[in-house]
C-alpha cells in the first residue's frame, strides 16, 4: 500500500472514493457478485497556480464560470480510467496545522538557522482543524481521519461541498467594469513633491501620508534619496511584513552597496510570512546589511526608520514613524498613516528603540516616544485618568480612539470609569471589540463602529481631548495585552498643529459614514447605522478621499480633474 501523502496546511483537496468492480461467480441460480466490493481511495490537490473560477466559453449569449474542483469531479473518469471501478465520489477536505514556531534553544545556531528550521517542521505539524463536505460518506471520513491521526480531541468540523472561499478573491469580472469599485489614483501630498529632494523638505516641516488616499510611493522615494545621498551615512529601519518584489529591500540593498551602515531588525516571527522574510534576510545579509533578529520573548511590531545624515559637520537625523507595514502591495488596500520628520528629539527617541535591540536589557527612557512593552500601559492609563478628572471638574473631555481591535480587559476597564465619569468616547474598531458600548451605568457614553469597505481599516490613531488642546497619536499597537505588553510597539505624538487636523479632520469624516458603517453592540447583532430617508449617503472612505482632493484643488500646488 502506498504511503499516506502529507497534505499541506490549508491547502483544498479532493476526497476521492473508488468502489471497484467485482467478479462475478458461477451459482446454482447463476452468476453472482462477491460478497463485499473492494474499495480504494485516492487524494486530489486543487491547484493553486491557476484561478478556481474558470470562464467557460459563452453559450447563446450567457457567460458561464464553473469552479475547478468541479472541473476536476466531471473528468474523475478520465483522471483514473486506467481502475475498473463501478461508482466514484469526491468530496472536498481541508486541514489546517499548528503553525506554532517552535525554537530550540541549541546555541550554535543563529537565529535565523532556528526560524528556518522551525518553518520546514511547520509543514509536518500536526493538524489542528479538519474541515469536510458533510456530505462524505461516513467510511470515506473514517479513513482519512485515520490515516492523518486526527481524532475527536481535534477540530473536526463538517461544512459545504466548497471550502477556501478566499479563492472568491480573484472573481473574473466578465467585463462588468460598471459593478467594480472605480479606480482612484493616489493622491499627492500638498506641498510635497516626488520631484527634487524630500530630505530638504521635510527639513523645514513634518509631512503626513494617509495611504491609500494618498501615495506610497513617497516612503519608497525617501529610501531611494537615503541610499544615494552622499551625506547619509547610516539607516536604521524595522521590517514585518514585505512585498513578494520588495523596493524596500531594494533600496536598503543599494544603499549598502553605497557605503552606507544599514542596520534592519526584520522579525522573522511574523506569523506566516516566516519564510518570505527569511528569505530576504538571506539576501540582505549577503549584502552586509547589518540584521537584528528581535528580542526574546517579544516580536517587534514597530514601523520606525531613522537616517543619520551629516550637514555642516553636525550630524542630523531624518525618518519616518507609520502605523502599518513597509509594504508596496498591501499599501494599496490597507489604509496606514505615516510621519515623516525631521524631529530630532522624536529620532533620537527612535534610534534609542535601536539601541534597545541591540542591548535589550538596557531599559531607556523616552522623552516623546510611547514604547511598549515599558511604557505604553501606563502612558494609556494617564491620558485616560487625565480626561476623567477633566470631567470630573467640569470640563471638556473625550477621547477618540481609531485601531483595528480592543481586547485587553484592563484597559477596557479603564474606558468604562471614563465613561461612568462623562467622558464622551468614540470608538473606531474595525475588528474585535470586547468592550459594550452604551450599557446604562457602564458605558452609556460610549459609541463603538466597526468600517469594512473596499480598503481595510488599519490605521490607529488616537486623540484625546486635553481640556480642548487636543492631544493626538499615531501607533502601531492596537488596544490589544500583546501589542501593550508582549510586543515592542511605538505610538509617536504628532506635534504639527496642521498635521493634527487632517487626523482630526479624517476621524470625524470616519464617523460620519453612513454606508458599510456597523455598530459594536452586545448581542453582536452588526447593525449598520441607518440614515433617514432625506439623508444623503455619507461613505467615509470614498469622502476621506475626497477630503484630500478637495485639499489639493484649494491650493496652487497641483490641479487635479474631478
Amino acid at each position: 500500500m502506498a504511503e499516506f501523502p502529507l497534505l499541506k496546511d490549508t491547502s483544498g483537496y479532493l476526497a476521492v472514493k473508488l468502489v471497484m468492480k467485482t467478479e462475478q461467480k458461477p451459482s446454482l441460480l447463476g452468476l453472482r457478485k462477491s460478497a463485499k466490493s473492494e474499495v480504494r481511495y485516492a487524494i486530489i490537490e486543487i491547484p493553486k497556480n491557476t484561478n478556481r473560477i474558470v470562464e467557460l466559453p459563452i453559450k447563446d449569449g450567457k457567460q458561464y464560470l464553473m469552479l475547478l474542483d468541479d472541473i476536476i469531479r466531471y473528468n474523475l473518469s478520465s483522471i483514473f480510467n486506467i481502475f475498473d471501478y463501478e461508482s466514484i465520489s469526491a468530496h472536498m477536505i481541508k486541514i489546517t496545522r499548528d503553525a506554532q514556531l517552535d525554537i530550540d534553544s541549541d546555541m550554535s545556531k543563529s537565529m535565523l538557522e532556528k526560524i528556518a528550521t522551525s518553518v520546514k517542521e511547520r509543514r509536518i505539524g500536526e493538524p489542528v482543524r479538519f474541515v469536510y463536505d458533510k456530505n462524505i460518506g461516513k467510511d470515506t471520513l473514517k479513513f482519512f481521519l485515520s490515516k492523518m491521526g486526527i481524532d475527536a480531541s481535534d477540530g473536526v468540523i463538517p461544512g459545504g461541498r466548497y471550502h477556501n472561499r478566499r479563492d472568491y478573491m480573484n472573481f473574473p469580472n466578465l467585463g462588468r467594469f460598471d459593478l467594480l469599485y472605480p479606480p482612484r489614483v493616489p493622491l499627492p501630498v500638498e506641498g510635497l513633491s516626488l520631484d527634487g529632494s524630500l530630505l530638504n523638505k521635510i527639513a523645514k516641516k513634518d509631512y503626513l501620508i494617509n495611504a491609500p488616499f494618498q501615495s506610497f510611493s513617497y516612503l519608497i522615494k525617501f529610501l531611494r534619496e537615503a541610499a544615494l545621498d552622499p551625506k547619509v551615512t547610516s539607516i536604521k529601519i524595522t521590517l514585518y511584513r514585505l512585498a513578494k518584489n520588495s523596493q524596500i529591500v531594494s533600496s536598503l540593498i543599494n544603499a549598502a552597496k553605497n557605503g552606507k551602515k544599514v542596520t534592519v531588525q526584520i522579525e522573522l516571527q511574523a506569523r506566516f510570512d516566516e519564510a518570505s522574510n527569511i528569505s530576504y534576510a538571506e539576501q540582505m545579509q549577503q549584502e552586509g546589511i547589518e540584521l537584528i533578529f528581535g528580542i526574546k520573548g517579544l516580536k517587534v511590531h514597530s514601523k520606525i526608520c531613522v537616517i543619520d545624515r551629516m550637514e555642516d559637520t553636525k550630524l542630523k537625523r531624518y525618518g519616518f514613524i507609520s502605523t502599518g507595514n513597509f509594504n508596496e502591495s498591501t499599501a494599496k488596500i490597507y489604509t496606514d498613516l505615516t510621519l515623516f520628520t525631521s524631529h530630532q528629539q522624536i529620532l533620537k527617541d527612535v534610534a534609542k528603540i535601536f539601541d534597545f535591540f541591540d542591548v535589550n536589557y538596557r531599559i531607556h527612557r523616552y522623552k516623546h516616544l510611547i514604547v511598549s512593552p515599558h511604557y505604553t500601559r501606563s502612558k494609556f492609563y494617564k491620558l485616560i485618568d487625565r480626561e476623567i478628572n477633566n470631567a470630573t471638574l467640569g470640563r471638556p473631555a473625550y477621547i477618540n480612539l481609531k485601531m483595528n481591535s480592543l481586547s485587553d480587559y484592563p484597559i477596557i476597564d479603564k474606558l468604562y470609569e471614563a465613561s461612568n465619569a462623562g467622558v464622551k468616547i468614540k470608538l473606531q474598531v474595525r475588528g474585535i471589540c470586547s468592550l459594550i458600548p452604551g450599557v446604562k451605568g457602564m458605558s452609556e457614553n460610549i459609541e463603538a463602529v466597526s468600517i469594512v469597505d473596499y480598503f481595510l481599516e488599519h490605521t490607529r490613531s488616537y486623540i484625546f481631548c486635553n481640556n480642548d488642546d487636543p492631544e493626538v497619536y499615531i501607533s502601531s499597537a492596537d488596544f490589544m495585552t500583546r501589542n501593550l505588553d508582549g510586543r515592542v510597539e511605538v505610538t509617536c505624538p504628532i506635534y504639527d498643529d496642521e498635521i493634527k487636523k487632517q487626523i482630526i479632520d479624517t476621524f470625524n469624516v470616519g464617523w460620519k459614514g453612513n454606508v458599510k458603517a456597523r455598530f459594536h453592540s452586545e448581542k453582536f447583532e452588526n447593525k449598520y447605522r441607518s440614515r433617514a430617508a432625506d439623508e444623503p449617503i455619507f461613505r467615509a472612505q470614498h469622502e476621506t478621499y475626497n477630503y484630500y482632493r478637495d485639499r489639493l484643488l484649494a491650493t496652487d500646488h497641483t490641479k487635479l480633474e474631478n
